[in-house]
């Protein structure tokens, strides 16, 4: 695992032991899968913005430290190659993403990126100011990232959407190929949100709802496919209470996560493709 400082310096330096080699070939390739069978899963970059400019009068996000080792030890023992960015800029931010599109992903499965920050409606913040989504992630849509052309790019964003706090509801329970073709620009992208549009995200000092959810369901559910495993994070959050205090009167709010996808096909995390194709 790297890390950057906010200026892009890398400030301490893990070796880890990567699964560096995902190659393992099918006899038949599954036209509703993902092809896996490269030297390498990927590479994750997790951008972690905890402190913000006092201009901009945000509180501080310490919960995001514990969120950022967990999602990065994650994503490590499925074999991707984490990079981690603390405190950085709007600017930075791009930078840090175009910098990971330019890499040669030609031996890499797939790119995941984790976004935890405050934000709201399509914004994400540096520590500077507010940056849209699609100003992030055009770096790896069409042509931009040749590399990546096909291959499925996951967007997940732990930061509110809105300032709407959900209270909830009371409910009563009664019971591979040769020919060449054009696909979309838009195509292979999953983005999981950690709220609905509209709501605020939950933030705690171990950590959020959302992440906490991502991690423990991967870690032991890591064999389903990705939508199975975002239902699950779903599930898992919707049942969450964050209590707050409001007055005299402490009020239970709720979170739901939305995920919106434009993969083509069904995703497996590398390390358990091998076994669901021998």
């Amino acid at each position: 695992q790297v890390i950057f400082d906010i200026n892009g310096n890398t400030s301490s330096k893990r070796h880890v032991r990567h699964l560096d080699s995902f190659h393992f070939s099918t006899t038949k390739v599954d036209p509703y899968r993902y092809r896996m069978d490269f030297p390498r899963a990927g590479i994750c970059v997790i951008i972690n913005n905890i402190n913000f400019h006092p201009f901009l009068r945000m509180n501080n996000l310490n919960g995001c430290d514990y969120d950022a080792a967990h999602v990065g030890n994650t994503f490590e023992k499925l074999g991707y190659k984490v990079y981690m960015f603390r405190d950085i800029t709007t600017g930075q931010m791009k930078q840090a993403l175009k910098s990971a599109s330019l890499e040669d992903h030609s031996n890499s499965a797939s790119f995941i990126c984790v976004i935890l920050s405050h934000g709201e409606k399509d914004v994400v913040y540096g520590t500077d100011g507010s940056v849209t989504l699609d100003a992030l992630t055009k770096y790896f849509k069409g042509w931009a990232c040749q590399s990546l052309l096909g291959k499925p790019k996951l967007f997940f964003i732990n930061a509110c959407r809105g300032d709407k706090s959900d209270k909830g509801a009371d409910m009563v329970d009664s019971a591979d190929s040769p020919i060449t073709y054009r696909i979309p620009l838009e195509a292979d992208f999953l983005y999981a949100y950690s709220t609905s549009p509209g709501y605020l995200a939950w933030m705690r000092p171990t950590g959020s709802f959302f992440i906490k959810a991502v991690c423990e369901v991967i870690e032991k559910h890591g064999n389903l496919e990705l939508m199975q495993i975002m239902t699950r994070v779903n599930g898992i959050v919707a049942q969450c209470d964050m209590p707050t205090k409001e007055g005299r009167y402490i009020e239970m709010y709720k979170q739901m996560p939305s995920v919106t996808s434009m993969l083509t096909k069904e995703f497996y995390f590398p390390t358990w493709f091998k076994r669901l194709t021998l």
